[in-house]
Order: C-alpha cells, then structure tokens, then sequence
C-alpha cells in the first residue's frame, strides 16, 4: 500500500474498505472509481479513485498553492480597507490634534490674564479642555496602528512575490513522467482485479454521492463488459412513460451534464431495473413481461422474448412500487432477471438468460417473497435482496445459484437519501451504482476472494 500511496501522492486517494465516510463527490476532472477486495486472510489489497488519463495536468500541491494565493490576496484586500479607514481616521484626530494645540495656546493666554477674562468663557473653554484631553492617547494608538498597516502591506507584497513565483515554477513541470506512473497502477490494478475469482460479498461501504439529479426513480450505469479505455454512462430517469437514453463519455461528462448522445428507444420501459451488457440495452417493455435487448450501435431492437408466467404491471414489484416486477442485472457469470410467478406463490424467481437471444438458460425458485423485498442485485451467481427500500434498510437474504440454497444474512448498507429504487452490481468496478430519491450514488463492496496464482492458471 505504501508503494501506491507514493506513485498516486497526491493525485490519487487510497481509501481503506469503510474507512471513508458518506461524501458528495463532484468529480469534475473525470475521477473513476476503481474497487477491489480481500484475500484469503480478509486483508484488504486497495481501492483506488483515480483521475481519468487525459486530466492528469494539475498537481495538489499546485491547487494548494492557488488556494493560499487567493487567501493571501484576499488578506491583501482586507488589509487595503482597514488601511484606508485607518488613514481616515487618522486625518480626523489629526486635524483635532492642531485644535489641540490651538485650544491650548488661547487656553495659556488666558490663564496668564485671567483678571481681563470673563468667568463665564474661561469655564467654558476648560471644559472643552478636559473634553478633548482624553484623545491624547488614542492620538498616539492611531499612530502606532497606521505604522503596523504599513508594514503589514509590505509583508504581504512579499509574499504574494514569492507565492506567484513558486506557482509559475511549478507550472514548468513536465507532467507525462507522472501520468505514465497513473497509467501504470491502473495496468496493475486491473491486472490484479482480473485475478480474483467470484466471492462473497461481506460488506457494503459508502455512498459516494456522484451527482444529484432527475426524478426521485431512475436508473444510471455503465456497461460491465466495455474495456478499461471505455467508460460510458448511461442514464434514464423515471420508471414509466419514458424512452429517451441519455449517454455520456465519461463520468467526468456524466457529472457536468455534457451529453455525447440521445437514444429513443422503440418502447417504453417500465421500472427502473434495466442493465448495459456487452454494448446493448435489457430493459422491460412497458405493460407486458417482455424484455427487449436494443443494441446501442445500430439504435436497433436486437431481439425481444417474454418472461413465461412472470408477473408485471405492478402485480409482483419491490417494496416501493414503480413497476419493478422485472429485475434486469448482469455479474461476473453473465446476465440474469430477477421476477415472480403465481406458480411461486409470488416469491422471487432466477432465470439466467443467453444475452443474444433472451432464451432462459436455468431458473432457480426462492422462498423469498418479491413484494417484500426493497431491492436486489446479483454477485458471482448470488442473489443479494434487500430487506427494505427505505432507511435502516440491510442485505438479509442470499440465494446461491451455484448451491440452490439460501442463508439469512446481516450486512447493513447506509441508504442515505431514505428511498432507493436503483441497486445493481457492476463486476468491472466491483461496486453497487444506486439511485437514492433523485441522487445518484456509488457503493463500495467488500468481497471475500480466493486469488489466483501462477500455478492455479
């Protein structure tokens, strides 16, 4: 960990499983999440957040550097006020110190001749006397403060010199030593993620919060099959009467709302429970248990088939409604949907599915009501169901495919925004992409994983 904390310091952060808390994330120099997971000992290996190759320009100590420029020049600013009121004032007690003096002289001649003075004035020009005679140290004050502004102004002159002079040396550096250094931990990284076998999740960290927008349902995600070069977002916001796909190139693009493109799709879909596989779009068709596969590439329907005997139109949807009757994902075995039959007495049902032609390829029956169920997403062959939509919501339950069995479980997850109506597992990222009531959010999750060796291979 020590020799990626030195080749990422400070471009990239290394953060702990659980060790960072639920942030707004505005990566707006195209940050990517890398994830990663344990071994054998339930050590963890690092997960990375990284800037995006062709943004790695700026250094964070340049940033730090701007920063205390602009605070000393606001420093500057403030001192410029206070200076000018400063003189102001100074001009005032100024000119009252020459009535001083004036004041004091007639006062002397008229000491020196009381007896030709009436009584009445002399009074009344000792009173102004004694008025003015506790001005003489504020007099003296001002004076000295007027000198410590000055010096305070030349201080700064200084150090804005020094400041601007270090900033423009550090804009001479030659970055590209430092960006083939990110280049070569994200090879290192992905190597290493390519390694780990299927495992089991054992926890859940974050959220990241990523961007806020849209309605309160919708679905964002990218495509788990693409290449590391290739970080396409997708985005559709609301779960019904909607066929509009909005992609993005990156997540930088994403985040600052800079659309590459627009797709119509040729149905609407219904839910929010859609998947990205392998360049093509698995949604539900609206007001049926069809599933189309559209492929991004030709803007084309590639084929569509109908789920046998599953329930749609809000007959077997989660917890919070919206027509998630059918649950499209995809994991590191391939892809899959997520429904309920009457034939299971409305408990969920598990098709792997051929993502050419939408045949099912085995199905598996749970005991696991679908309407009880907040949420789900599938990791490694295992079906992970949440126990609630809402706040205090935990992973409670998991179906292996593998064993045909299930266990109660126990991980909680931190539904920050009280209503989530997203979560899905991306095998490429090892991470849940969530929608949380209008705020679209990254989860890290902690695997358990047996890695492979040379000899295993």
């Amino acid at each position: 960990m020590r020799a990626l904390s030195v080749v990422l310091n400070p471009l990239l952060f290394l953060l702990l499983f659980g060790y960072y808390p639920s942030v707004t994330v505005k990566p707006k120099e195209g940050w990517q999440v890398y994830s990663s997971a344990q071994d054998t000992e339930g050590r963890c290996i690092c997960t990375v957040v990284a800037p995006e190759q062709n943004l790695c320009s700026r250094d964070a100590k340049e940033g730090q550097l701007r920063q205390l420029l602009e605070k000393v020049q606001n420093m500057s600013q403030s001192i410029e006020v206070l200076n000018l009121r400063t003189q102001r004032d100074f001009q005032y007690i100024m000119r009252m110190e020459g009535q001083f003096k004036e004041l004091r002289s007639k006062f002397r001649q008229i000491e020196t001749n009381k007896k030709t003075q009436v009584n009445r004035n002399f009074q009344e020009l000792k009173g102004k006397m004694d008025a003015l005679q506790p001005l003489i140290p504020v007099l003296e004050q001002y004076k000295t403060d007027a000198q410590l502004i000055s010096q305070f102004k030349q201080e700064i002159r200084n150090l804005s010199m020094v400041l601007t002079a270090i900033q423009e040396e550090i804009g001479t550096y030659d970055y590209e030593e430092l960006q083939q250094r990110v280049l070569n931990l994200e090879s290192r990284l992905r190597n290493c993620m390519s390694k780990l076998t299927c495992g089991k999740l054992m926890k859940i960290t974050g959220p990241v919060t990523v961007k806020t927008s849209g309605t309160r349902f919708g679905a964002w995600m990218t495509d788990p099959q693409a290449s590391p070069r290739n970080n396409r977002v997708w985005y559709m916001d609301s779960y019904t009467n909607n066929k509009i796909v909005k992609e993005y190139k990156s997540i930088a693009d994403f985040v600052s709302g800079a659309e590459s493109r627009t797709y119509n799709l040729p149905f609407k879909w219904a839910g929010t429970d859609h998947v990205v596989y392998n360049g093509s779009l698995y949604y539900n068709k609206v007001q049926s248990n069809i599933v189309v596969c559209y492929r991004f590439e030709t803007g084309r329907v590639v084929t569509q088939r109908a789920l046998e005997n599953a329930g749609f139109h809000n007959v077997y949807p989660y917890t919070w409604g919206g027509f998630s009757d059918i649950d499209l994902m995809a994991d590191e075995l391939g892809l899959w949907a997520v429904y309920a039959t009457n034939q299971n007495a409305g408990n969920i049902v598990i098709s792997q599915l051929n993502p050419d032609t939408l045949q099912v390829l085995g199905t598996w029956n749970t005991e696991y009501s679908k309407r009880n169920a907040g949420e789900s997403f599938m990791i490694c062959g295992t079906l992970y169901i949440t126990n609630s939509h809402l706040t205090g919501a935990k992973v409670y339950y998991a179906y292996s495919t593998k064993t045909s069995s299930y266990e109660y479980t126990d991980i909680p997850f931190h539904n920050q925004f009280f209503h989530m109506s997203m979560l899905d597992y991306n095998a490429r990222d090892r991470a849940l992409y969530g929608w949380n009531n209008g705020h679209q959010v990254l989860f890290n999750v902690t695997l358990f994983h047996i890695i492979k060796t040379e000899d295993d291979s």
